[in-house]
């Protein structure tokens, strides 16, 4: 019988359970993965990526699952202690030795593994691979205007970086935060993987939950920014862009960017091969590939390697409030430079430009866009906007991965 209950007492001393008693902070934590998960699957909100973020939430947070160890990741000597308990000489660490590889390696879990492909900047950039094979340039060659929309919808990256600076974060951790306004869920990604890994898991829920809103942030600020009128705008059809030209746009873009900006390179490249790749018609099974297959496999790692860093002690925190009240200024001023700037387009070319599709200026490609269409719709049933607001629409994905570049250039 005493053999008995030791074993039962060891089962529970060795039980995930003791760790919920001792930390009962991972069970709100378990709580929100369970809503973010409700989220994907009910009001499918980004699903692709929200469903394997929420799941690796879970899993980071069920006690001694080892899966994840971010005190091998990131330099922190409050976490020495823990490295200690685990073996590692912590005298000799200094903030060029993390990550620690042949910690991750000999001793690290599954989402260890998995999130080298986000420290060492891998999985967005081959997501971008994929988004290439998927997007067409042509109306924002038919319409080179358009490039200058979807700058003006990064404003929003700036604005929430200003303002997080004010707030006390440090440059690099604000800039990391300001890439929400982007839209673009890999570059807010890849840019926090980079300048601020601390904050990456509360960035990555914040970026794709404000995609996943799109159509219920966006409308109410472009109808508070135009007027009936200006909404009601039906646009003339776009020209017929040739094969030579899109061909030779990613081309040039790669040159242009990269040779401006070489931090944008791996993201700008690789969005751009991707899109030769698709224009070309010569290398279709790649294409097919890229577009499909391998973004799907790099999207289930991203995904739950992401998830796996928001565990309870680095996730809740006021940090975590005030980065998903920073994403929200972010995208808000993002769409409303958009639309701005689609106002003075309007006044500049006598009324042959509606504003709204200023608001596609965010790289939620084609979520935007689709919003831009569904508002000038309510004003004018006649009106088609969806092709002329894909232009600005891909045009802010090439303007997100840049702001990336600058911001990752100045605070690296």
């Amino acid at each position: 019988m005493a053999e008995f209950l030791d074993t039962v007492v060891s089962i529970w001393e060795n039980s995930g359970f003791v760790g919920l008693v001792e930390n009962p902070l991972k069970l709100l934590m378990i709580g929100i993965s369970l809503l973010l998960m409700y989220l994907a699957i009910a009001r499918e909100f980004e699903p692709l990526l929200l469903l394997p973020i929420a799941f690796g939430m879970l899993l980071a947070n069920l006690p001694f699952g080892g899966i994840i160890h971010m005190e091998y990741f990131i330099y922190d000597p409050a976490n020495f202690e823990v490295l200690a308990a685990e073996g590692v000489n912590t005298a000799v660490l200094t903030q060029e030795s993390f990550p620690l590889f042949g910690e991750i390696l000999h001793n690290g879990g599954l989402a260890d593994m998995l999130y080298l492909g986000v420290k060492l900047g891998i999985y967005p950039p081959l997501i971008f691979l994929g988004i290439g094979t998927m997007t067409d340039f042509g109306p924002l060659i038919a319409n080179p205007r358009s490039l200058l929309l979807g700058a003006a919808a990064q404003v929003g990256i700036f604005v929430a970086f200003i303002v997080a600076r004010l707030l006390g974060f440090s440059g690099a951790d604000a800039a990391a935060i300001g890439i929400i306004g982007g839209a673009d869920g890999p570059t807010a990604i890849y840019t926090a993987s980079i300048l601020a890994p601390g904050l990456l898991g509360a960035i990555a829920v914040s970026a794709y939950s404000y995609m996943a809103l799109v159509p219920v942030i966006q409308p109410p600020i472009m109808k508070l920014l135009t007027t009936k009128k200006e909404r009601g705008v039906v646009m003339t059809q776009l020209r017929t862009v040739s094969k030579t030209e899109k061909i030779v746009f990613p081309i040039i873009v790669t040159i242009v960017v990269c040779l401006i900006l070489p931090t944008a390179t791996p993201l700008i490249g690789m969005l751009m091969l991707g899109n030769l790749m698709r224009e070309s018609g010569v290398v279709e099974r790649i294409t097919k590939t890229a577009g499909n297959e391998l973004m799907n496999i790099i999207t289930i790692f991203l995904g739950i390697s992401v998830g796996c860093t928001t565990n309870a002690d680095t996730f809740l925190r006021t940090e975590t409030i005030l980065i998903l009240v920073l994403g929200l200024v972010a995208f808000a001023f993002g769409t409303a430079g958009g639309v701005l700037l689609g106002k003075l387009m309007y006044v500049l070319t006598k009324g042959k430009i509606n504003p709204l599709i200023g608001s596609a200026g965010v790289s939620a490609v084609p979520m935007a866009a689709r919003v831009s269409q569904k508002v000038g719709a309510q004003e004018n049933p006649h009106n088609f906007l969806l092709m002329h607001a894909m232009g600005p629409n891909v045009a802010g994905v090439i303007g997100s991965a840049v702001a990336a570049g600058i911001l990752i250039n100045i605070f690296r």
